[in-house]
């Protein structure tokens, strides 16, 4: 199933799309910041203009959390787990009033690796019922580093099949703790929700899958997902985007349980509330709501 769903927010005419993209082009293709500033600076017309508009675009480590770290409804911690790839870190969190066995549910960070927005999302989730784990897929090369740029890079260096692997892992270990009821999912923002659709196609045990404008599967490894998939996108988000349709055709001609949004006139990362110029929170709200009542259907 697929639908288009519309959604409004307030004009920051400083900002053009053309801008957008280039920081989306830098960000996820070039990695080389100084052809961006060259490029930002002629679109904006001065280097005084791009400078300001330059952290307007990136993600601003200083966005207070929804639920801050602390809050005494969750109860978070730092733990660890291993992997093909050696030892993982990660960053646990659970309900405090919870009693019981929980479903789980693995976060996964963008291409910027286990930042505290991440942590945020993994906070959020837990207050919805579940337990969540927070996983720094760059543990294999030393951890997140503070520095962006330098994240991204390492991103780029790690080894797919074993940070798949990884992921599997990840999943297994939360499936398998004795506080936990047995059922598994993910949810996985730009990288991360493309390391959702691997772990999808790689572990037959994941319930439930939910990728934020992530890349898609290859078309032939459709038929080897059983997990229920929930597939949101940016309208405005074309390098992703690109790969929909023959993703939703295997899904669909292999008789498997996929739900596809596009939120139209939104840019990628619309749901990073960090980020001044792509958030946008009436789509980002609605992607929210699908994506746990989803997780609540799926995982019990």
């Amino acid at each position: 199933m697929t639908d288009r769903s519309s959604s409004d927010h307030p004009a920051m005419p400083e900002i053009t799309q053309q801008m957008i993209k280039a920081y989306d082009d830098y960000t996820h293709l070039t990695l080389d910041r100084r052809r961006f500033m060259e490029e930002l600076t002629r679109l904006a017309g001065s280097g005084a203009a791009a400078a300001a508009i330059a952290p307007m675009l990136a993600a601003s480590q200083a966005q207070a959390a929804l639920v801050e770290d602390g809050d005494p409804r969750i109860s978070a911690s730092e733990a660890s787990f291993p992997a093909p790839g050696g030892e993982m870190q990660a960053y646990l969190v659970r309900p405090a009033d919870a009693s019981g066995p929980l479903p789980a549910v693995l976060v996964i960070h963008e291409n910027r690796g286990l930042n505290e927005h991440t942590r945020d999302i993994a906070r959020r989730l837990a207050l919805e019922g579940f337990m969540t784990l927070a996983v720094d897929f760059l543990s294999p090369v030393g951890g997140t580093p503070a520095d962006e740029d330098k994240a991204r890079e390492m991103i780029g260096q790690l080894d797919g099949a074993r940070t798949t692997a990884n992921a599997v892992a990840a999943a297994r270990w939360m499936a398998d703790r004795p506080d936990a009821s047995g059922a598994v999912g993910a949810v996985g923002f730009c990288w991360g929700g493309g390391l959702v659709n691997q772990l999808a196609v790689h572990d037959p045990d994941l319930d439930a899958g939910v990728a934020y404008y992530g890349r898609q599967a290859e078309a032939d490894d459709a038929a080897k997902i059983q997990a229920a998939l929930l597939l949101h996108y940016a309208g405005l988000d074309e390098r992703i985007n690109a790969g929909i349709e023959a993703y939703r055709s295997a899904l669909e001609a292999a008789g498997k349980d996929v739900t596809i949004h596009v939120y139209d006139g939104v840019n990628h990362a619309f749901n990073n509330d960090t980020s001044a110029a792509r958030y946008n929170k009436p789509a980002a709200d609605l992607a929210w709501s699908r994506t746990v009542e989803f997780l609540k259907a799926k995982l019990g």
